[in-house]
């Protein structure tokens, strides 16, 4: 392997990047092995920025600093820095796609003194803004004032954004007008409103040739909401071209004007009315990610659907027993071609749930949130065991502390009657330590392909 050429050598380690810790170990294999790895892992040095890693990531900052700066650091106390004393190996941040101006000043904000704050963060923002980087997406913090678009060398790493994060309460109009002029590439957008209307930011909204992304995210906790709505109007522009719309907190809107739309993400987290959902009518609409969003209005949107849905997770909402009747069953009954499902089960829905495994042939991964003090396991195990379409056989289950976990003896009848079926992918939360070694068994059989008991994201949740 150590002899396969780069470019195959990249395509590997690419599919290999979500397990960025092993990536990491690969680097020190031989110089070839370092040099392609090296991209792929600064290519967002953000992505997986612990406050461990806060630390390694300003020494190698601090590193591209003048002598001056370093030693001026050094004597206001920073001992911590010494070892950013040595160049670089890698010019680290040329490989840089995602520059998060959030991230860089929180990092300035924490690590240096406020007395030198303002000119260690004009030297820290020359080191990423100049003619040797090249960024794909831009984040713009809250209160963000500096003229970025003005820093020498500006013109040409930005030229090339495809996704910008901008927050409306930038003061500094000229900013909004400047990054308009230079980024001409934007596909995704995203409005993130805490408070006044910056109008300029329309003039970036209309700017796109193509606009198919469109993150609006709503902090302003307002009665008066027709200022979200003149953000809103702006990008009926682009309304054949926006395929995904993602909407944290916003009322009384509809979206059926974009008619092209395929991936759908609402998020609730103040008082929000999102009865407005049953009026909308998105026949092309692939996926569907709701966060405390009721399903009422979930069922209706389902049901306006033209059978096209492949993914849909619903998290974070309770609903009583005519509810979760209502949305399984506008499932089962409108999605032939559904992949994935994350949704509350109650024991109530066991004939809805029967008829969804048996409709939806295509589904791939199922992930059950339980909430009830009586739940059924032997009854859910019996359905999932019987009616499985064939291409199902990751499972996740969330379990809430009121709802008994599964007995041994429930564990132990179903994975005996899944014999012959293909090796489960399984993940139960806060499963006790016989339960665990029981499926622990199974597994080491080669009944159950992997099982943990964390909760978290995993890469064979989503189709």
């Amino acid at each position: 392997m150590a002899k396969l050429n780069r470019d195959i050598l990249y395509l590997i380690f690419k599919e290999l990047s979500h397990g960025n810790n092993s990536l990491r170990s690969y680097t020190l294999v031989n110089k070839t092995w370092c040099e392609v790895v090296i991209p792929i892992l600064w290519k967002n040095p953000w992505k997986y920025l612990t406050k461990e890693r806060e630390t390694l990531l300003f020494n190698v900052i601090i590193s591209y600093l003048s002598d001056e700066t370093k030693n001026n650091l050094k004597n206001q106390g920073m001992d911590y820095l010494e070892n950013s004393y040595q160049t670089p190996l890698f010019d680290y941040f040329k490989f840089c796609r995602y520059l998060k101006l959030d991230e860089i000043v929180k990092l300035i904000t924490k690590k240096t003194p406020s007395e030198i704050y303002i000119s260690i963060k004009n030297e820290i923002l020359n080191i990423f803004i100049n003619e040797n980087r090249k960024y794909t997406h831009l984040y713009i913090p809250y209160e963000f004032n500096d003229r970025i678009h003005l820093i020498p060398g500006a013109e040409h790493c930005l030229s090339e954004i495809e996704f910008l994060s901008c927050n409306v309460g930038i003061d500094d109009e000229d900013i909004i007008i400047g990054l308009t002029e230079i980024c001409k590439s934007i596909k995704g957008l995203e409005l993130i409103i805490i408070r006044n209307i910056n109008y300029g930011v329309i003039r970036l909204i209309e700017a796109p040739k193509k606009l198919n992304e469109v993150h609006f995210i709503n902090h302003c906790i307002r009665d008066d909401e027709s200022f979200c709505h003149i953000y809103l109007n702006s990008l009926i522009k682009h309304a054949n071209t926006i395929q995904y719309f993602k909407i944290i907190d916003q009322t009384a809107i509809t979206l059926s004007t974009f008619v092209n739309l395929k991936v759908l993400e609402l998020v609730s987290e103040y008082k929000s009315d999102w009865y407005t959902l049953e009026n909308w009518s998105l026949p092309f609409l692939q996926v569907l990610r709701t966060s405390f969003v009721p399903v009422k209005p979930l069922a209706s949107l389902i049901e306006n659907t033209s059978k096209s849905l492949i993914e849909i997770n619903i998290d974070n909402i309770y609903n009583d027993k005519d509810d979760n009747k209502r949305i399984i069953q506008a499932i089962h009954k409108n999605c032939p071609n559904l992949i994935f499902l994350k949704v509350l089960f109650r024991n109530c829905s066991s004939s809805e749930l029967e008829k969804l495994l048996t409709n939806c042939q295509y589904l791939k991964v199922l992930y059950i949130i339980t909430c009830e003090k009586f739940f059924n396991w032997d009854n859910l195990f019996e359905i999932l065991m019987k009616s499985s379409p064939i291409g199902l056989f990751r499972f996740r289950f969330r379990i809430f502390t009121i709802v008994p976990l599964p007995k041994s003896e429930s564990l132990k009848l179903f994975f005996d009657k899944w014999k012959g079926k293909r090796p489960m992918l399984l993940n139960f939360n806060n499963m006790k330590n016989a339960e665990s070694s029981l499926i622990n068994k199974y597994e080491a059989e080669g009944l159950v392909k992997h099982y943990n008991n964390l909760r978290g994201d995993f890469d064979w949740e989503s189709p």
